[in-house]
């Protein structure tokens, strides 16, 4: 596979794409953040103690279908810890979010449908994306809200002002929990 910064570049809506100097900081710089790379995927994530955020995961068009995506998600669901992922909302004339919505979902991530998260591109236009995720058990979407709120300001705000010439908004900011009404 090309560079994997490239590739995920390639694919990625460039509103998603974290810096490619936060993402080499992040690597080499946080204990919890790692990479994985083959000639069929491409995947960064984060590794805390109670969860595993996907923050890329790219299968290479040529290995769709073949259960490589599948295979990535079977061995962190062997961590037996709660996996976040954030997902663009499912908008029936882009085939690629109907897409990766239907992947989730087929290896049991759910959609967070309390919690409101909508980030800002580098020039303030808001970003809504949905959450979904899997857990080994029956956990609140308050809980998936706490390790969402870690998962922002640990790997989102990572030295965010250096890159993006500002400071990101606080976790506070961008993610919200719908009452029960």
């Amino acid at each position: 596979m090309k560079d994997w910064y490239e590739a995920l570049e390639s694919y990625f809506p460039e509103s998603e794409m974290k810096h490619r100097g936060q993402m080499e900081e992040l690597l080499e710089k946080h204990e919890a953040y790692f990479k994985h790379v083959t000639d069929d995927v491409v995947v960064t994530y984060a590794d805390f103690p109670d969860c595993v955020f996907i923050d890329y995961l790219l299968v290479k068009p040529t290995a769709r279908g073949r259960g490589v995506g599948g295979a990535v998600l079977d061995a962190f669901k062997r961590k037996n810890k709660i996996i976040i992922v954030e997902v663009e909302p499912e908008e029936a004339e882009d085939a690629d979010t109907v897409r990766r919505v239907r992947f989730y979902e087929r290896h049991g991530f759910v959609r967070a449908d309390r919690i409101d998260y909508v980030r800002e591109t580098q020039s303030g236009e808001p970003i809504p994306m949905d959450i979904y995720y899997w857990s080994p058990a029956d956990v609140s979407e308050e809980t998936i809200l706490q390790q969402m709120a870690t998962i922002y300001q640990e790997i989102h705000n990572f030295k965010a002002s250096k890159y993006y010439r500002k400071p990101l908004a606080d976790s506070d900011d961008v993610l919200t929990l719908k009452s029960l009404d």
